[in-house]
């Protein structure tokens, strides 16, 4: 098959915060760049979070250069991107039991590291969070928040493209064609058709997250990443007020944030060999709901709709031991003319909060090779808001329907997220401007479509059939669009498999396979 070419300056491999924030960071310096991802937007670790806005102070005890960055980061996001951010403000608890050295030096970290840090007494926070356990002993009022990462990339890389760069999703860096120490050439593979196109970039930007050690090795760098995955489970509903942090050295199941309409408690920390090969556990799950049960009795009764998994792309030994928590939140920034290869960086590590200094610091670098002079404005210049990226926030698409003019039909097609054809048609126009085939997993990614107590049952039929009737989609395409779909669903269910979401997960499996046999169609099994 002969290969198409496109032109760039600079190629961006990975299109999570820190891709597509380097994106907009070069096109508003007047640096055109193609942005590729494997699979789609945040994707890896940017996907596969908290969204947790740090103040800065999960780090004081042991991290103080990262408490610094999250710190200022927060600050500068909340000026420029206050769309993407719930400013709902956070507390450090501890109960009986917790460590009271740590509890009584805490504020002292603090304010060492310049960390806003307001003592409250048991029965103030009470009143803030009503869900805190009765044995509470400390709290601390602190400056975190909540941050939507699929807005934040999607309107990050929609600004970059009104200013001339490019975003290929599905398209896989397979190969480097190394010249006199550089990159001469890149082949890029489109995923879903198998086509091959080149480019053949002035420089190459990896910022490939948990796979930017075998990106690396593909232009004969070194670069050792460790892999650690974390877990996290979703509520059905908002329990907290802000963000709920366990007033003791990190571990698991520490940290309760709220995301819009439902909560997300987490994390864990686990070593892994493959970031391509992760799933929640039940143990994991179990291990989170007792953990955070400490600090809110209630997580021990609430309904859990969905368990996922990311990857911390951290750099260091693997010699350190396996607590992978002693590893530094910090970003790394490697300009790879060490290795022999002057028109190629990797930035890896950091934090979400983080993401708009390190996509700074990447593209000075990238400037001072490319000999451009212009300033970054990222910290100043407000991130315009987009249609790409306003779907994603919880809430909105049932304000928009209920906001209808009178007489006007806009038929509910997700009756847990109240989504309407009306919304549904204004993504998929977006998607195919982006040359996106409007699916349920684009559609899914951009959206709060299958993202409530049903997970995907009923509305992933109606919008499939919408599609079709709009002419959307055509022929066979929907059945297996349906099954990863619904597949993708599974995975985050099987973890959380009591009370109700069992029962809706039966539901869902009488109603596809029962009624459907989805599981006999096409030539390949469901998973």
């Amino acid at each position: 098959m002969e290969a198409s070419q496109v032109e760039t300056e600079v190629l961006i491999i990975g299109g999570g915060v820190t891709g597509t924030g380097i994106a907009r960071d070069l096109a508003l310096r007047g640096i055109p760049s193609i942005v590729v991802e494997k699979t789609d937007i945040n994707a890896g670790a940017s996907g596969g979070n908290h969204g947790l806005l740090h103040s800065g102070a999960r780090y004081v005890s042991n991290d103080m250069h990262s408490a610094g960055e999250c710190m200022e980061e927060g600050r500068i996001l909340r000026d420029v991107a206050p769309q993407c951010i719930d400013d709902c403000g956070g507390m450090f608890v501890a109960v009986e039991g917790d460590d009271e050295n740590y509890v009584a030096d805490f504020p002292g970290f603090c304010e060492k590291n310049g960390l806003p840090c307001n003592p409250l007494s048991p029965e103030e926070a009470r009143q803030l969070e009503p869900e805190l356990s009765s044995r509470l002993i400390a709290a601390y009022q602190v400056e975190d928040g909540a941050i939507d990462p699929f807005m934040l990339s999607l309107e990050n890389i929609a600004h970059a493209k009104k200013m001339g760069a490019k975003l290929f999703c599905h398209t896989r860096a397979v190969k480097f064609v190394m010249g006199a120490r550089k990159i001469e050439t890149v082949f890029l593979e489109d995923s879903r058709s198998g086509k091959i196109m080149t480019v053949h970039p002035q420089l190459v930007i990896n910022a490939g997250g948990a796979w930017a050690g075998q990106i690396a090795a593909m232009a004969g760098a070194s670069l050792t990443i460790l892999c650690s995955m974390g877990t996290l489970l979703v509520s059905q509903s908002r329990i907290c007020n802000g963000v709920i942090n366990r007033l003791r050295p990190p571990a698991d199941g520490d940290i309760l944030v709220p995301g819009g309409t439902v909560s997300i408690i987490g994390t864990t920390s686990r070593r892994v060999d493959d970031p391509d090969d992760i799933v929640p556990t039940v143990a994991e799950t179990d291990c989170i709901v007792s953990q955070g049960a400490g600090m809110i009795p209630v997580l021990e009764q609430v309904r859990y709709i969905r368990a996922y998994s990311g990857v911390r792309p951290l750099v260091g030994s693997a010699e350190g031991g396996s607590d992978d928590r002693n590893v530094s939140r910090g970003f790394t920034l490697v300009d790879h003319g060490k290795d022999g290869v002057d028109n190629f960086i990797t930035i890896t590590g950091g934090k979400l909060t983080t993401f708009r200094l390190m996509a700074e610091k990447t593209s000075d670098m990238a400037c001072e090779k490319l000999g451009n002079k212009n300033p970054c404005v990222t910290r100043t210049e407000p991130l315009p808001s987009t249609m790409e990226g306003k779907w994603t926030e919880p809430g909105l698409a049932p304000r928009r329907w209920m906001a209808k003019p009178h007489g006007e039909t806009d038929k509910i097609l997700c009756e847990c997220e109240m989504i309407s054809e009306k919304t549904i048609d204004d993504i998929a126009c977006e998607l195919k401007k982006n040359n996106e085939i409007p699916d349920l997993l684009n559609i899914g990614k951009r959206s709060r479509l299958g993202k409530g107590p049903c997970q995907g049952a009923f509305c992933s039929v109606r919008v499939l059939a919408h599609m079709y009737d709009k002419g959307a989609l055509s022929g066979n395409h929907g059945v297996d669009d349906i099954k990863a779909f619904l597949n993708e669903r599974w995975k985050g269910q099987l973890p959380i498999f009591w009370g109700e979401q069992l029962i809706q997960a039966e539901l869902t499996e009488a109603m596809h396979c029962g009624f459907f046999d989805l599981e006999l169609a096409g030539d390949h099994e469901s998973k």
